[in-house]
């Protein structure tokens, strides 16, 4: 039997924020839940060619794949909901697309013709498109084009998906995002921008099949169909998408509106099976149903954005919390602290006492340092569960050198070059790529193995003694400080298979509750209805501590 090949395009209307990609998760989500093998790709507008030169306070967290790639954040949302491992070809830039044409040209693919941006820059989208759908062997392709209709940075990926549908019109159905506006003043939602929000996308050639009507509150049957009539729509291709508490029910709403049986409609596919969400809503009654609540303070560097604070720097981590919390029947109560705050006196490290863990993420620079190894110094000497990420870990040994080995002034050569004490230092393969300048896609990235040591916290956790995480660093634990730091109490739990890569320091249970850092970003492979082992120990011996207190 031939597969099915269908293509669904999810484009934002209004404002962007809208939910586009994790409209796009639970899109994917609920075929999924039908029977049919789908996959999903993330386009952004950007030239960057990837996500790792882009501003965490700005396009927030920078997500990593199996194969390095780095990644705009949705595609996490992705990998969660449809638990699955993606790889590059799912993730595509405006720069990506250029520099794969322009490639092209220099080596003479094109035969020597003139290469235009209009039709060969669509074409390369669309081949990149129909590769990630082939690799995947996909029913469904959901293709989430980043930006907001109108703006001219998505032109070109809004012209791929016209083609396609010009070329095979039943195989391709675009789906609107869009957002409906309660004024207080007012009073009433007002469907008037989704409006213009249509006709904008119809002057692309593109007309809707589907609009996702996002909004405070649910919509209406009369706004329902005054979007059905002045869209080209009908009534029931109208979504209501109402906030909700957690973002793991929009699944479970889509399909009150049997949204999955509508696109099924669109693109001609007879349906396979009931929609099958079991596991899923056994997951979000736990989302929901925790009596005791775990109180976890997150220190972190980037967490301000102007006068706002931004948690999507940390979405991986702040979500791998949850689904381990929820494991063990708790509510995570978190509370985002700036480490900054700690340096300028703002706030005392003692407030830390009142936590039942805490976590410092990933990172780089030498903005908030400070305050979080005085953080990392509190709860050690208190007793106080900590879990460090990447430089989480970094900065656990630099505070451990420091306090307990003596090495005063121990530091990372990322920070202070002159340290006496560099324990922490660039890896030598990183060394050319800096004097070059060499800054993109050029870390330790990606999946890489690790063997752990047995009687330790870590491999306790994992239950097993190999294990491949995900990397995106330059800066390694000093091989010349190793022995010494295991001297001062330090145990290295994880490793690289030829020893030379400390990937998980902890210290022992006997001398602290739970006190471990990973060189690698766990936070990566957690999933819903699959918490990371890491996360799960560490919110177990929180809850015992809370349990205790």
């Amino acid at each position: 039997m031939a597969r099915i090949k269908k293509y669904i395009f999810v484009v934002g209307g209004v404002m962007s924020g809208v939910g586009k990609g994790i409209a796009s998760s639970s899109i994917a989500k609920i075929l999924l839940a039908k029977g049919y093998t789908v996959t999903a790709l993330k386009i952004d507008p950007y030239i960057n060619v990837d996500a790792g030169t882009m501003s965490p306070t700005v396009h927030g967290e920078v997500f990593v794949l199996d194969d390095g790639d780095e990644t705009d954040q949705d595609m996490g949302n992705y990998e969660r909901f449809l638990d699955v491992s993606l790889t590059r070809i799912n993730y595509m830039t405006t720069g990506r697309v250029y520099q794969e044409v322009i490639r092209k040209e220099r080596n003479l693919e094109y035969d020597g013709r003139c290469v235009e941006v209009v039709p060969d820059i669509p074409l390369e989208a669309i081949r990149r498109i129909e590769r990630a759908a082939d690799n995947a062997r996909a029913d469904f392709t959901v293709v989430e084009i980043g930006g907001t209709i109108g703006e001219y940075q998505n032109l070109i990926f809004l012209e791929a998906a016209r083609m396609m549908k010009s070329k095979n019109p039943s195989d391709v159905a675009f789906i609107m995002v869009s957002y409906l506006p309660t004024p207080s003043k007012i009073g009433e939602m007002k469907t008037k921008p989704t409006q213009y929000a249509s006709r904008t996308l119809n002057s692309a050639g593109i007309q809707a099949d589907i609009i996702i009507a996002r909004g405070d509150t649910p919509l209406d049957r009369k706004r329902k169909e005054k979007i059905a009539i002045f869209c080209n729509i009908g009534a029931d291709q109208v979504i209501s998408a109402p906030d909700i508490d957690s973002i793991y029910d929009v699944p479970i709403n889509f399909e009150k509106d049997r949204l999955s049986d509508i696109l099924l409609k669109v693109l001609r596919v007879p349906p396979k099976r009931k929609t099958n969400l079991t596991a899923w809503k056994n997951f979000v009654k736990k989302t929901k149903n925790g009596k005791r609540t775990v109180n976890l303070a997150v220190v972190g560097k980037y967490f301000d954005s102007g006068d706002f604070v931004l948690s999507d720097v940390y979405i991986s981590v702040l979500e791998a919390i949850k689904f381990s919390s929820y494991k063990f029947g708790v509510r995570p109560k978190l509370t985002y602290i700036n480490s900054k705050d700690f340096e300028r006196g703002k706030l005392k490290v003692s407030m830390l006492a009142k936590f039942d863990g805490m976590i410092i993420p990933g990172g780089f620079g030498n903005t908030g340092v400070e305050g979080m190894i005085k953080a990392i110094q509190y709860v050690r000497e208190h007793k106080i569960p900590y879990l460090g990420l990447c430089y989480g870990m970094q900065l656990a040994i630099i505070e451990f050198a420091r306090n307990v080995l003596g090495a005063k002034g121990a530091h990372t050569t990322e920070v202070n070059s002159h340290t006496k004490y560099p324990v922490i230092d660039i890896m030598p393969d990183q060394k050319k790529h800096m004097a070059e300048s060499r800054y993109g896609a050029t870390m330790r990235l990606g999946a890489c193995p690790a063997i752990l040591k047995s009687g330790t916290i870590a491999r306790k956790a994992y239950g097993q003694n190999r294990i491949s995480e995900r990397h995106r660093h330059r800066y390694e634990v000093n091989p010349r400080f190793i022995a010494k730091l295991k001297e001062a109490g330090l145990t290295f739990s994880g490793v690289s298979p030829d020893g030379q890569l400390m990937e998980i320091a902890e210290l022992p249970k006997s001398k602290h509750p739970f006190f471990l850092g990973s060189q690698f970003h766990p936070e990566f492979k957690a999933r819903p209805l699959k918490p990371h082992p890491l996360f799960n120990e560490f919110i177990r011996v929180a809850s015992l501590k809370k349990k205790a207190g």
